[in-house]
């Protein structure tokens, strides 16, 4: 049965030229490890994870609110609206792809962090983590709006 798979054979409708196979093989667990070692790799992968959740986190919420507040302040001191909005705008946008670089070197290091633990970690979780993240913020905001704003008189009458 020939082998169809793009990663196997190099290239959708190419063969792999022999002696080119892939070479990455993990080691799946480590008899000589000592218990106290493994736990610590899960610890530091744990907290690596959490540290990316967070940075994940910190992109949807705290960084736009903070470059809005910033904004607003140049506004007032300057005059200036339109340079109010160019500096929240750029400076979200810069915070924005700052914090995603530094996140992927987080993965990385993740990544690299369970592959010394034994586990096979071919992929990161940035784009999991980062879907998980967009889900708390928006059951935060939800919970923000509906609970702590309120929804107004009209959804909610005063009599």
């Amino acid at each position: 049965m020939p082998k169809t798979d793009p990663t196997d054979t190099g290239g959708l409708f190419i063969g792999r030229r022999p002696g080119t196979a892939r070479t990455r093989r993990y080691r799946v667990g480590d008899a000589r490890r000592s218990p106290l070692v493994a736990l610590l790799d899960r610890a530091l992968a744990a907290a690596l994870l959490a540290l990316e959740l967070l940075l994940c986190v910190s992109v949807l919420g705290p960084q736009p609110l903070a470059w809005l507040w910033l904004g607003s302040h140049f506004e007032y001191l300057t005059g200036s609206a339109l340079g109010g909005i160019v500096v929240a705008v750029l400076g979200s946008l810069a915070t924005l792809l700052l914090t995603l670089a530094v996140a992927r070197r987080v993965d990385h290091a993740w990544k690299l962090v369970r592959r010394a633990a034994g586990h096979r970690q071919d992929e990161g979780a940035l784009e999991t983590v980062f879907g998980v993240s967009v889900v708390v913020a928006v059951a935060v905001f939800a919970v923000w709006f509906l609970v702590v704003q309120g929804p107004g008189p009209q959804l909610a009458p005063a009599r």
